[in-house]
C-alpha cells in the first residue's frame, strides 16, 4: 500500500472512531482532500491570514501558537498523528487567524477544504454527527479541563497532567515548547523536572 492510500485509510478510520462514515459519504468527502508534505519548522497555517482548510496529521507533529505584541510565542496545543490542526474560529468567521501552526517534525498531512466540507456536512447526517462528536470531545471537554488546570493547578501538577495526556509526545517536543504551553519559563520547567527526578529516585 502506498503512502497516499495509507494516509486516506488512516483519516477514514479516525473519522469513524467518532461516527460511522459510509462508502457513499466517503466518495463525496474524499475529493475535498489533498495530501501535503512539509519539512520540519514549516508553516502550515500562518498568523493573520484567512485559512481555507484544516488538516489531518497522518505522520508528524504540529504546534499551534499565538504571538503577543512583543513577539513572544505561547504554545496553545500540539497535534500529532490522528489529530486535526486548524484555526476553527477563523474558518467559521472567515477572519484572519489569530493562531499560527508550524511543524515540529517532517510531516505528512491531508488538507481538507473547509468550505466544501461545511457545504457537504450540512447535507450529510453522517458528517454532521461526526462533527458534533469530534467537537464535544476535542474542543468543549478538553477546553474546559485545560482552563481549570491553568487556574487551579501549580506548575508541577500541570506538567504531570501534560505527561499523562501527551505521554507519547514528551520526548518528541522540545522542553522550551512544553514550557511555553504550560505558561512557565524553561528554567522553571527544568527545576520541576529535576525535583520530580529526585522524588522518583527516593521512592
Amino acid at each position: 500500500m502506498d503512502e497516499h492510500q495509507a494516509a486516506f485509510d488512516s483519516l477514514r478510520a479516525q473519522m469513524q472512531s467518532y461516527a460511522p462514515i459510509s462508502d457513499v459519504t466517503w466518495v463525496q468527502f474524499k475529493p475535498l482532500c489533498s495530501l501535503v508534505t512539509l519539512a520540519k519548522q514549516q508553516t502550515l497555517y500562518p498568523l493573520g491570514v484567512v485559512p481555507e482548510s484544516f488538516s489531518f496529521v497522518y505522520k508528524g507533529l504540529v504546534r499551534c501558537f499565538i504571538t503577543d505584541e512583543k513577539g513572544t510565542e505561547y504554545n496553545k496545543m500540539f497535534f500529532d498523528e490522528g489529530k486535526f490542526p486548524g484555526s476553527m474560529t477563523a474558518l467559521l468567521t472567515q477572519q484572519p487567524s489569530t493562531l499560527a501552526f508550524e511543524t515540529l517534525e517532517p510531516s505528512t498531512l491531508i488538507s481538507i477544504d473547509f468550505i466544501g466540507y461545511r457545504r457537504l456536512m450540512l447535507q450529510n447526517t453522517e458528517l454532521m454527527l461526526y462533527q458534533i462528536h469530534y467537537l464535544e470531545q476535542n474542543w468543549l471537554l478538553a477546553k474546559d479541563q485545560r482552563e481549570i488546570e491553568i487556574v487551579q493547578d501549580d506548575t508541577t501538577t500541570r506538567y504531570l497532567h501534560f505527561t499523562q495526556r501527551f505521554a507519547d509526545l514528551v520526548e518528541r517536543i522540545p522542553q522550551y515548547h512544553i514550557a511555553s504551553h504550560l505558561g512557565v519559563t524553561p528554567t522553571q520547567l527544568s527545576r520541576v523536572r529535576k525535583n520530580l527526578s529526585v522524588i522518583n529516585l527516593c521512592k
